[in-house]
């Protein structure tokens, strides 16, 4: 693709790197096969190619964003098919931050939509915030009939039946090895997640301690930053991910890591893209190292070899949340350990499409987010499965609200496997008491 930025625009390194990803554009049209929206909707403009076109009209020319811009930019997932897909390798997700960036920075949208996108900001990122908010939408929720704006119908319905309660394993604090110490990670124990399933966590502390691995949840990590990353909210996405990058250099330069482990699949592409990032900035260097270091729990369970396990006669319909099979290129280790556990695993019909959770995406599109979540279900229950397997809790969340099917972590799986607990989803009693904890 051709482009004009001028040499002073091009001093800028947003707009620079922009400039370099519109240029690895050949209008080839491969992404509209694969873009979700796009067969939702039909538009081209809905397209990553047709958003292209959007973005590179409003950054060349400086012009203030439009609400047709936005309209289109907005409706997009993130949900990075169409980078796997492209043949040219266009990096559209570093284009779509730069394009999320200059219209917060220059569009003032209505105040409803300010409203939502600020209170998604301050509670989501704060488990103790978003704890409260979850009670409050629960209490809510016999009014929801009553509530004209879709988007806090789609907030209410978000609450669990059960808030879980808060698990001190999530304390900064080391877990030692159940036997010889193979490996000193880092577990990121995330934000919302820590509000809405604190199994996840439990199970991937005990299964890595099972495996030879001290665990470290470290002083000062929290929140990766995507949540608001995502809503261009720089300066607040910035400053979460620097507290992340030094309460992890701190343990690198201390008693050293091995890697750092995420478990949602989300926050694993954010921080995998801490270098790039920071690129500019005091913290380049050690924003590199952290990313470097950072792993999904999937990719470090097949470097520590995990068991091999009797059959479980079982059947998992495992779904490839986006953040995992696009924007980290993870494919194949979520279902080869879930085989090598004993499970037997099934795909759905075109696994590469989103679910429609995607961040806050099933809060501020709901519409298109129901109907990409209907479509989801359809197919993963199609193969009649006995539970339902995701990397990610958005996801988790999103197709749980509409599935028959118990939906479950990948890694509570792999931990029952291997001698860990049921998971709760799975137990006949779904009330009954949380799992004990580590301590």
């Amino acid at each position: 693709m051709k482009t004009n930025f001028t040499e002073e625009q091009l001093r800028d390194p947003g707009l620079k790197r922009a400039n370099d990803i519109l240029r690895s554009c050949v209008h080839c049209g491969f992404c509209t096969a694969t873009c979700p929206t796009y067969q939702v909707l039909g538009d081209e403009l809905d397209s990553p190619r047709g958003r292209i076109y959007l973005i590179k009209d409003m950054l060349e020319n400086e012009r203030q964003p439009d609400a047709k811009t936005v309209k289109h930019i907005d409706r997009c997932l993130g949900c990075l098919a169409c980078m796997t897909t492209c043949p040219s390798g266009v990096h559209y997700m570093h284009l779509l931050d730069q394009a999320r960036a200059y219209i917060e920075g220059r569009y003032k949208r209505p105040f409803m939509d300010r409203g939502l996108r600020w209170i998604l900001s301050r509670i989501l990122p704060y488990p103790g915030r978003f704890r409260i908010a979850l009670l409050g939408a629960k209490i809510a929720r016999p009014l929801r009939r009553f509530v004209p704006d879709p988007r806090l119908r789609a907030m209410l319905d978000m609450a669990p039946k059960t808030v879980p309660p808060v698990s001190r394993n999530d304390d900064p604090q080391s877990f030692q090895p159940d036997g010889a110490r193979r490996m000193r990670v880092a577990l990121m124990t995330g934000c919302a997640q820590k509000a809405l399933n604190t199994d996840i966590n439990d199970a991937t502390i005990r299964l890595l301690r099972r495996l030879g691995c001290e665990v470290v949840v470290a002083e000062g990590a929290g929140c990766c930053g995507a949540l608001t990353h995502h809503m261009g909210r720089e300066g607040e996405s910035h400053a979460t991910a620097a507290k992340n990058i030094r309460a992890w250099s701190a343990e690198v330069a201390g008693k050293g890591l091995d890697a750092i482990v995420i478990n949602t699949s989300g926050c694993g592409t954010t921080v995998k893209d801490y270098g790039h990032m920071f690129r500019n900035s005091d913290l380049a260097v050690e924003a590199a190292q952290i990313s470097g270091l950072a792993v999904d729990i999937t990719e470090l369970l097949q470097r520590l070899d995990l068991p091999e396990g009797e059959s479980k006669e079982m059947v998992v319909a495992y779904h490839a949340a986006c953040s995992l099979q696009h924007g980290q290129q993870v494919k194949a280790a979520p279902k080869e350990l879930l085989k090598r556990a004993g499970f037997t695993v099934v795909e759905p019909k075109d696994p590469h499409l989103c679910c429609g959770s995607a961040g806050t995406y099933n809060l501020l599109q709901p519409e298109i987010s129901g109907t990409l979540k209907a479509r989801k279900v359809k197919t993963l229950e199609a193969a009649a499965p006995d539970v339902i397997s995701a990397g990610n809790i958005g996801c988790m969340m999103q197709i749980g609200s509409a599935a028959q099917t118990p939906v479950v972590h990948t890694v509570e799986l792999l931990d029952w496997a291997t001698g860990g607990p049921k998971p709760p989803a799975l137990s006949a009693d779904v009330s009954a008491d949380p799992v004990p904890r580590l301590r």
